[in-house]
């Protein structure tokens, strides 16, 4: 490797290790299609200007994580670093789609099969040696 593509390396590490604050890990659980919109809250002072382009891409529409770490050409990590820090100033906000949302007005209301199968999805990932309960529906 050529000295300049090393240097190139290192000023896109550091300046992503600038960018977090030297933070590794995001606060809040966030998956590459977690999608987010904008929310009524400001960001704290000191924000990266990485944190106004992510507001203003999430005013025009709904965005994923995963497309917002496309359109800035950073680091997914880095940009879930900063969609922690805007979700904690209510700055961005994840969505209740509608086929997670109960149709239902009673208390009593029971989860959407769309929210079942999803969460069904997501546990199976997370553990695929799991075994399955012979009682589980």
């Amino acid at each position: 490797m050529s000295a300049h593509g090393r240097a190139g390396e290192e000023s896109a590490f550091v300046r992503t290790y600038t960018l977090t604050r030297g933070r590794t890990t995001p606060r809040h659980l966030l998956g590459l299609e977690t999608v987010l919109e904008h929310g009524p809250g400001r960001p704290g002072p000191g924000q990266a200007e990485e944190c106004e382009r992510i507001l203003a891409l999430c005013r025009e529409r709904r965005r994923s994580v995963t497309e917002l770490a496309g359109r800035l050409c950073r680091p997914v990590t880095a940009v879930k670093i900063l969609v922690s820090d805007l979700l904690d100033a209510d700055a961005l906000v994840v969505p209740v789609t509608a086929p997670y949302a109960a149709t239902d007005t009673d208390a009593d209301a029971r989860p959407s099969p769309q929210l079942l199968a999803a969460l069904s999805a997501g546990l199976k990932r997370k553990w695929p040696d799991a075994m399955a309960h012979p009682q589980a529906g």
